[in-house]
């Protein structure tokens, strides 16, 4: 997935504020998710939500106003009630490695008490992205 850094997202020295990188993160699992065929409403409307539980973030080199950063997120752990996502942030033109980081995700309940991810859910989310007609 492509992000491209506009003005809001930099600090007063033009360079990508630290939090955003959160933001691009989530973008990318809802993407991630979505390519799968799982919707992160159509879960919410059956009753189960996904909560991140820890995230962690390695700053590599910074991304300023005007870059194009290529995010790659892959699976990296799953269990019965949790799945962990990394994340590598990219500045497209030149490749270099700009963030690393992952996010655990928990499965929770309409009452927010942790519930495992049913068999479907688990098996889309390891598989391929399905191919759009």
């Amino acid at each position: 997935m492509e992000i491209r850094i506009y003005y809001e997202d930099t600090d007063c020295g033009g360079v990508v504020y630290y939090a955003n990188y959160l933001k691009y993160f989530e973008r990318a699992r809802t993407q991630y998710l979505e390519e799968r065929g799982v919707s992160v409403s159509g879960l919410r409307d059956q009753g189960t939500q996904f909560v991140v539980v820890h995230a962690e973030l390695d700053y590599r080199s910074p991304a300023r106003y005007g870059d194009t950063l290529i995010v790659d997120t892959k699976l990296a752990a799953v269990g019965q009630a949790s799945v962990t996502f990394a994340h590598v942030l990219r500045e497209r033109t030149s490749g270099r490695l700009v963030v690393e980081g992952s996010a655990k995700l928990v499965t929770v309940d309409d009452h927010l008490k942790v519930a495992r991810l049913d068999k479907l859910t688990l098996a889309a989310l390891q598989g391929p992205p399905q191919t759009r007609s």
